[in-house]
């Protein structure tokens, strides 16, 4: 089994994700809603432990 290399870093809602080969995504965060640049999936956290995602 491999060791893989990952870190993330956070910029107030901005959150940058790294790999080996490096920038491997970002994702934006304002309140419940969110935004991923790789998989380009909106969500929204709703309460308790339900969430709702759209592509």
């Amino acid at each position: 089994m491999p060791i893989r290399f990952r870190k993330r870093q956070s910029f107030g809602p901005l959150k940058l994700n790294y790999t080996q080969s490096g920038l491997s995504s970002w994702s934006i965060k304002i309140g419940p809603w969110s935004w991923n640049s790789r998989t380009r999936k909106n969500s929204v956290d709703l309460p308790g432990p339900l969430s709702w995602r759209q592509r």
